[in-house]
């Protein structure tokens, strides 16, 4: 059970990348912005260098728990170590320790209760493989610290901006491979926990999810590729069989049209490009990753480390605002 009272955890993503400055400039413009109480995990020295780069006049409080974060006057960090400096832009590879470590600790507190959501800053994969991380990438390592010695959950990438909510059933595959990944199984079991996440953490009694098709035009009666007769039609169908409100599969280009998607609370596409493309279309940098599936809340900005912009100020922090928030929204409600 969560405490009461419980920060939202924040983990400090790649220190060459943005993460650190977003964060770090939200709680600078905290009293214009209502931001719930944060707790990030990171490495205190390094954040008070990026702060000063910024130009950041903010008081960073190392504390030993989030128990600790509301007596603070600052920034609560609950310290993850390591050697590494203020290089932005330039990957340094002795911080993946610190890293990886922020988002073990982070999850461990919100599995314990002491945190109630989790938001991630973006993660340089590549730098963490040379540490010998074994995972594809963010969220995998995410629900395997879920897994509590047994199997892994399943994590479902939802990607939300206000009433747009999109969940590619296929992620980062090349598009060659995609047709033959679009099985039955995945959709209904992909759709069941995203019906069970919109009803008990979105708070959608009755949620309506439309399902795209993977062809131009659905297939149009199997004359254009029939994995919307033989594979999508009969998940859908299974799916209605369980009492789920699930329909498709429709032509991707009309279903995203906007009068179109407002009548779902998700729409369930079949690969990456088909889900993100309305998403960043809308709301580029305002757009929230949220992961269904896990035992905890997290969310995560829509975009990467942006190097470039690293140390520079002139990062955007709309999607970690928004990210920070639905964290906050998503776990009032549980």
């Amino acid at each position: 059970m969560t405490k009461a009272g419980a920060p939202i955890a924040v983990s400090m993503g790649e220190p060459a990348g943005i993460g650190p400055d977003l964060i770090l400039t939200l709680f600078a413009d905290r009293a214009g912005l209502d931001l719930p109480p944060l707790v990030v995990y990171g490495h205190g020295d390094f954040l008070a260098a990026r702060a000063r780069r910024l130009g950041l006049d903010i008081v960073l409080a190392s504390v030993k728990s989030p128990d600790d974060a509301a007596r603070v006057d600052g920034l609560a960090v609950i310290e993850t170590g390591g050697e590494f400096d203020d290089t932005p832009g330039a990957v340094q590879p002795q911080s993946a320790k610190s890293v990886i470590e922020a988002i073990a600790r982070a999850v461990a507190d919100c599995r314990a209760g002491r945190c109630r959501a989790l938001v991630t800053a973006p993660i340089n994969k590549a730098a963490l493989y040379a540490h010998g991380f074994a995972y594809p990438g963010h969220t995998e390592y995410l629900a395997a610290l879920c897994a509590d010695g047994g199997t892994a959950p399943r994590p479902v990438m939802m990607l939300a901006h206000e009433g747009l909510r999109v969940v590619p059933l296929t992620i980062h595959e090349p598009l060659a491979s995609v047709a033959g990944l679009v099985t039955e199984a995945l959709i209904v079991q992909t759709v069941r926990i995203v019906a069970m996440d919109l009803r008990q953490r979105f708070g959608i009694a009755a949620p309506k999810i439309g399902v795209a098709g993977l062809n131009p035009h659905a297939g149009e009666n199997a004359t254009i590729g029939s994995e919307e007769r033989d594979i999508i039609a009969p998940a859908i169908a299974a799916l209605k069989g369980e009492g789920i409100e699930v329909s498709g599969p429709y032509p991707a280009d009309t279903l995203f049209f906007p009068p179109h998607w407002r009548q779902y609370d998700c729409v369930v596409a079949m690969y990456h490009d088909q889900a993100l493309i309305p998403v960043k279309t809308l709301a580029f940098d305002a757009g929230v990753n949220v992961t269904l599936g896990l035992p905890i809340i997290r969310t995560s900005p829509d975009h990467g480390t942006a190097f470039d912009l690293a140390g520079t100020g002139r990062a955007s922090g709309k999607s970690l605002l928004a990210a920070i928030r639905l964290a906050d929204v998503l776990s009032a409600r549980t």
